[in-house]
């Protein structure tokens, strides 16, 4: 009978939990650690994720609040010159200041007026009359919107408006002032809605206008079912816009069409498309009768 060796196999299965065991404690221990503020990094969207505070403007109803000193509490708005004149401190600039900022200030001049040792103060926005942009154009509803919140931004301008109206077109023009300079944007309406729409979604200021363009249309007539005027589509053909217009007469020819568009001069001049060339806006399409 062949003799055989045994090996001490529990101690050996004992000896590798152990070390597995030592591992995962090892690698928890370090993944819960806190790194030190020195060598930390700093947040990614930091600065990005927390919403921007409204700026208070001129004409804004607020409501000011010190804690227990409701005789501190005062509604007013701030002056065309940014400025309130609260109790105690008279004349404060808060104009252009968040509504931290703002509250921050007050409770300042209190504590250093001795008037309240360790104020609170709360400021309340009321009503926001300061802060507004215009929306004109092909809306719904045009007029001037108060920008509400710091971050508003072009879409949520537009939406206030509720929206383009159904002659509106694809291009948005936004002007103001940015650095005390002129500003213009224009704005493909539907690359807001794109990978990259972010970056055309851009932030409204005060004063700034949105305009919302007039859709781009066509004008089709003669020897066509449906003459009038067309709605120009993105990227609509000569034979589309034929299909548009609901086909050729039965005494219309294709040979006799005639395109009537005007040049960067403002002169009209006629051209002989293709069936497959794409349209202007503007454009005067003449449908011939047949000669036989």
């Amino acid at each position: 009978m062949m003799n055989t060796r045994r090996f001490p196999i529990l101690p050996l299965v004992s000896t590798a939990v152990s070390a597995v065991l030592a591992v995962s404690l090892a690698t928890g221990a370090v993944a819960q650690t806190p790194a030190r503020p020195g060598n930390a990094p700093a947040p990614t969207g930091l600065s990005t994720g927390a919403a921007a505070e409204y700026r208070l403007g001129s004409g804004d109803a607020i409501k000011i609040s010190v804690f227990q000193n409701p005789d501190m509490t005062l509604e007013t708005r701030v002056s065309e010159a940014g400025t309130i004149s609260f109790p105690l401190l008279g004349v404060v600039r808060i104009g252009g200041l968040s509504v931290s900022d703002a509250e921050s200030r007050i409770a300042e001049g209190l504590r250093k007026g001795n008037f309240v040792k360790q104020p609170q103060v709360t400021i309340l926005v009321l009503k926001v009359t300061g802060n507004q942009a215009s929306v004109l154009g092909q809306v719904n509803q045009p007029g001037r919107y108060p920008l509400e919140v710091a971050d508003t931004r072009l879409t949520d301008l537009l939406a206030n408006a509720r929206g383009v109206s159904p002659a509106g077109g694809d291009l948005l023009v936004l002007t103001g002032q940015r650095g005390g300079k002129p500003f213009r944007l224009e704005v493909d309406l539907p690359t807001l809605f794109g990978p990259n729409g972010r970056e055309q979604d851009v932030v409204v200021l005060n004063g700034d206008v949105l305009w919302v363009e007039r859709f781009p249309m066509i004008y089709i007539y003669g020897e066509v079912q449906k003459p009038g005027q067309i709605r120009l589509e993105r990227g609509m053909t000569l034979l589309q816009g034929l299909a548009a217009g609901g086909g050729l007469t039965l005494r219309g020819t294709d040979r006799g069409i005639r395109v009537h568009r005007k040049d960067a001069s403002g002169k009209v001049q006629e051209i002989k498309p293709g069936m497959d060339e794409p349209l202007k806006d503007g454009d005067v399409i003449f449908v011939r009768e047949s000669l036989f």
